[in-house]
């Protein structure tokens, strides 16, 4: 395994040049530099992004992540439940804190015994025009919608279709869901009939015994992987280039973060780029190299250090792997 700190020292000198640079950039009232140049994260052939769950700490309504995105300079995503919330999906109320009344717990629980049908409701009475909408928003700042992340497998037959059209809509490849036995035998089926894909992310199941990847593919031929490479290894301690050789032609895209190995301490700990022990140089050059189109998109996951936040890390993040490539 090659060393993951190959690129650490140019990746620290750009980055202190990086965040001089943004203290001369004029910015607007969220503090984010204005950039007036498309963003453009493919870098040595390799198309660099993020999924938008890196960025739940921080207010995420489109607008305001497409911002996040430009000081990134990231051109390509996975859109996450950015999309729903930003249009309205209904929410539960606050759950009632401290010492709560019997009343209060009451209709809670009935608040969530009725989202379900709510949500559903929701979901297949919105016009398609509001994706159109949000589409034209990606787009004319020149981010690319790639994946659609819907996770709709416990979803009814009506809002996967729903999901799927959408995800049409926004321009993406195909959407993905949480790895699970009911996802992957569900939802291969509808992205056929909707001639798209069904991609599955990994969490640390493929440290359990009997685990094997092939078991996605038996269900249908729109179903791929969507390898966490970031939690393959802290999960396994195996290279993660490994899976990418075998299985390359069933993957779109896979997630990255650092992490350290199972055997150490902590174990299995987030981190930023560059301080855990992913081999992320080594993905990266392989995808280089084999030039196969599968993205690589952050999912920023470890400790946010005080007097930073997720959108400044995740431009951490892409300036690391830039360094790598170029």
């Amino acid at each position: 395994m090659k060393n993951p700190s190959i690129s650490r020292r140019r990746f620290l000198g750009t980055t202190a040049a990086a965040a001089a640079a943004f203290a001369i950039i004029p910015v607007d009232a969220l503090g984010i530099p204005k950039k007036n140049k498309k963003p453009n994260s493919k870098v040595g052939g390799v198309q660099l992004g993020c999924t938008t769950y890196s960025y739940r700490s921080m207010p995420h309504k489109v607008d305001e992540v497409i911002e996040y995105l430009l000081l990134a300079g990231i051109n390509q995503i996975e859109l996450r439940s950015v999309a729903e919330e930003d249009l309205g999906l209904p929410q539960l109320p606050q759950r009632p804190r401290g010492q709560a009344t019997e009343q209060e717990r009451a209709e809670f629980a009935k608040a969530q015994s009725e989202l379900k049908d709510k949500q559903k409701q929701w979901r297949l009475t919105l016009p398609m025009s509001r994706y159109e909408d949000m589409r034209k928003k990606f787009n004319s700042a020149g981010i690319k919608v790639n994946i659609a992340k819907f996770a709709p497998s416990a979803w009814s037959d009506e809002e996967i279709d729903y999901a799927y059209n959408a995800a049409k809509v926004l321009g993406a490849i195909g959407i993905t869901d949480e790895y699970s036995e009911m996802a992957i035998q569900r939802l291969g089926k509808f992205a056929e009939k909707h001639k798209s894909l069904a991609m599955y992310h990994t969490h640390q199941q493929p440290a359990e015994p009997g685990f094997s990847f092939d078991t996605i593919f038996k269900y249908s031929p729109a179903n791929y992987l969507n390898l966490d490479a970031g939690h393959y290894f802290g999960a396994t301690g195996l290279h993660p280039n490994d899976i990418i050789i075998k299985y390359h032609d069933k993957m779109r895209s896979i997630h990255i973060k650092d992490k350290t190995g199972p055997k150490s301490t902590p174990a299995g700990a987030n981190m930023p780029f560059g301080k855990g022990e992913t081999p992320i140089a080594d993905i990266l050059l392989l995808l280089k190299k084999e030039k196969w189109p599968i993205n690589v998109d952050v999912e920023l996951e470890y400790q946010i250090p005080e007097g930073s936040d997720a959108a400044k890390e995740v431009a951490k993040s892409i300036e690391y792997m830039r360094n790598i490539l170029e």
